[in-house]
């Protein structure tokens, strides 16, 4: 019998499919890969139930290459401040891939009880300035509002290693009991603990935890990164078609040498560029 479902987990070449409230474990049919197709986490599919195989892919409203998910409604962005030290490069890259896709970003800070109060300051300025050019900004702490933010969606966690990804899951549901591993003090940064991307039903959400990493390509050319960038749209700049890239008399770059952009916006911003095909 063909029936409706949706891939919950992938592990090596077996797709797990919730179909009504049951789990089917499942093979990929061979014209897949004869098309190039590769069955994400997060797909509508239409899958042989008495077989085990998925039949077809439903289209997908986005997706991500970096982790390798589909049909996301949210992004939960963990973002540690201390240990490992906060990176606003990564910050500002995941937010630029996410919003590119049509997915909302939700920055979550964590580890703000190791901070300082000089370092706290910098901080509040910080989530201030992101909270004004529209992004939601909470803490880890704050689960009662982000129960409220993620209720009823798909949504990716993601963020660097070590940030607390899979520790912030086992606070919103103690039941997954998500394996987590101590900062490498070595290294000065996170041990990998998820080894594959999988959906978990979590207060009224699907939620992804995703294996952690340091890095994210922006797969999309780069002409299209100012869009992303909120606070640009909300600075007048006397070119039409100014990609805000050191041209003179650049309303954007005007904006960023007198303050009204954070620095470290604009300046990730032309490395991002920089990067970019």
């Amino acid at each position: 019998m063909n029936k409706d479902g949706k891939i919950i987990k992938i592990v090596s070449n077996l797709y797990t499919v919730l179909v009504e409230g049951d789990l089917y474990d499942c093979r990929a049919r061979g014209k897949f890969r004869k098309d190039a197709v590769t069955p994400l986490v997060g797909d509508f599919v239409v899958i042989d139930t008495e077989n085990a195989y998925i039949l077809e892919i439903k289209k997908r409203k986005n997706e991500l290459a970096r982790p390798m998910i589909a049909n996301v409604d949210a992004a939960l962005v963990l973002t540690s401040v201390k240990e490992p030290d906060l990176s606003l490069n990564l910050l500002d890259k995941e937010l630029a891939a996410i919003s590119h896709e049509g997915i909302e970003p939700i920055i979550v800070l964590s580890k703000m009880d190791l901070l300082n109060s000089k370092e706290l300051a910098k901080i509040k300025k910080l989530i201030k300035y992101y909270k004004k050019i529209g992004f939601d900004v909470i803490t880890n702490r704050q689960r009662f509002k982000l129960r409220r933010l993620i209720k009823g969606k798909t949504v990716v966690l993601t963020g660097q290693t070590g940030a607390g990804k899979s520790t912030l899951l086992n606070k919103l549901d103690k039941s997954l009991d998500l394996k987590t591993s101590p900062i490498s003090t070595a290294l000065g940064r996170g041990v990998h603990t998820t080894r594959h991307v999988e959906l978990f039903e979590v207060v009224g959400a699907f939620i992804a935890d995703t294996p952690g990493f340091s890095a994210l390509d922006l797969n999309f050319p780069r002409e299209e990164l100012k869009h992303v960038y909120p606070e640009f749209r909300e600075v007048s700049c006397k070119f039409q078609n100014c990609e805000h890239d050191g041209e003179k008399d650049c309303g954007v770059k005007t904006a960023y040498e007198t303050g009204k952009i954070l620095p470290s916006r604009y300046e990730n911003y032309i490395k991002f560029r920089g990067e970019m095909k």
